[in-house]
């Protein structure tokens, strides 16, 4: 009955539904792409690199030596994995994006150094400013409260790849 009364009231109601449903969507298509949402860093493949001191990767300690890094499938672009190339040593960790100042020449992995302890804190690919960010651990927080910082930065390769 109250639908009776608005027909009778707007008869063309009915009809101008699907067309306000569909500017509806329009507007928000419009409005969406004014503001895109900025995409994640991404590392494309994997890369090699020789690390020459014992570091921290989230919160796993691991020892110097040869790594493949790689973000991890189905992560949503939020975990990386760090391993030795035969796979007997591996860590996971969560990372953020970052922005470098200006694209870095070659791909890089930047460490904090507090004392003699590094952390892996940010990755960069060769000729992109958009890398990952790790976020402090807790036992990074307790040690930096301690030390100064320093950073270090630590060059790789993707995986095939020679040296430029």
């Amino acid at each position: 009955m109250f639908m009776e009364a608005i027909d009778k009231v707007h008869p063309g109601h009915r009809d101008t539904k699907p067309f306000q449903l569909l500017s509806f969507f329009a507007v928000l298509v419009f409005a969406l792409s004014l503001h895109p949402a900025k995409a994640h860093a991404q590392i494309i493949g994997e890369l090699e690199v020789t690390v020459p001191f014992q570091f921290y990767a989230g919160n796993a300690k691991l020892p110097a030596g040869k790594y493949v890094l790689h973000m991890l499938d189905n992560s949503d672009l939020r975990t990386m994995e760090i391993s030795t190339p035969d796979g007997s040593t591996s860590a996971l960790f969560e990372v953020e994006d970052a922005e470098a100042n200006s694209a870095p020449r070659k791909s890089e992995l930047i460490f904090n150094k507090y004392g003699d302890r590094y952390f892996l804190a940010r990755v960069f690919d060769e000729g992109n400013p958009d890398g990952s960010r790790v976020p402090e651990s807790a036992y990074e927080k307790k040690v930096s409260q301690a030390a100064a910082e320093a950073q270090e930065h630590v060059p790789a390769i993707h995986q095939g790849q020679q040296g430029k």
